[in-house]
């Protein structure tokens, strides 16, 4: 019988103590640094914008005065960009999900295709404005409109929904579709009654990140020339428009401290807009959820 010194295992699970505490204490640190950061820059910018939260502040367009600027174009052509986005980037994510993972065959082709979507999702944004600004605003003459903005920031997000969706359908378990089946039901009978409804909660998660990203985003706008102040509202989507991110990097880029305190309070708004957007997205997630 081999024998067991008690002291060294004691040691042993002593340092192992040790190390967990260490770790423990670090990781702490880590996350109250970052919860540290994020608070001082959220009373940052609430001090510096609160007070030009007015509703002449939404009434008004852009202007070279901080008393009279505002975020009517702006927030007006963000709600219109989103319009394209939140459709295009949908349909065109959750169908290439559908496809690649319900209909296309598992060889060579396929696992290349899938691998690339995913490394697409780390391509820098202005590259898909320099695309955006080939196809869309040169090749296709739609200048900088809504549409061209929109379906830049589709592509940007297409991916991240992409790959959100493949997992969220591959996570539905085999034995419901094949009870689907065994009741007689077809392919898209099953993908569209069964798979898209038990799915949809994770869908959804990917498209909240991904269309928070296409809402914040600047460097594709500035590819395609979107103008940063405009003083009408867009008619149709061949009209020309701005958007808040724009309206901000404009006045944040400016050497007045009014224009930087203005830039705090577009922040604000955008923000509101992004917790508004999501939360509407959360919700039928979550019906969804109780349902399925």
């Amino acid at each position: 019988m081999k024998y067991i010194d008690h002291n060294s295992v004691v040691k042993r699970m002593n340092s192992r103590l040790i190390v967990n505490r260490i770790l423990k204490t670090l990781f702490f640190l880590a996350t109250l640094f970052a919860l540290l950061t994020i608070a001082v820059l959220f009373y940052r910018i609430i001090t510096q914008g609160v007070g030009y939260l007015t509703p002449e502040f939404f009434q008004n367009f852009g202007s070279r005065f901080p008393a009279k600027a505002g975020v009517k174009a702006a927030l007006v052509g963000s709600i219109w960009l989103m319009c394209v986005v939140a459709p295009v980037s949908l349909i065109l994510g959750v169908g290439t999900a559908i496809y690649l993972e319900e209909y296309a065959k598992k060889n060579k082709l396929n696992d290349f295709i899938r691998m690339n979507i995913s490394n697409l999702s780390g391509v820098p944004s202005v590259v898909f404005g320099l695309l955006g600004l080939t196809i869309f605003v040169r090749a296709l003459s739609l200048g900088n409109s809504i549409l061209a903005a929109g379906f830049t920031m589709s592509l940007l997000i297409l991916p991240v929904i992409i790959v959100a969706a493949q997992e969220a359908i591959r996570a539905v378990p085999k034995e419901v579709r094949e009870a689907s089946y065994g009741m007689g039901a077809t392919k898209w009978q099953t993908i569209t009654k069964v798979v898209l409804p038990s799915a949809i909660p994770g869908i959804l998660t990917g498209a909240i990140l991904a269309l928070s990203r296409a809402i914040g985003e600047t460097a594709p706008l500035i590819v395609i020339g979107v103008p940063v102040i405009i003083q009408f509202l867009p008619e149709n989507l061949l009209s020309q428009f701005t958007a808040l991110p724009m309206q901000i990097y404009d006045w944040a880029k400016r050497p007045q401290l009014e224009f930087q305190n203005v830039a705090a309070a577009g922040i604000l708004v955008l923000m509101m807009f992004l917790i508004i957007m999501n939360s509407i997205a959360v919700f039928i997630r979550n019906k969804f959820q109780k349902r399925y």
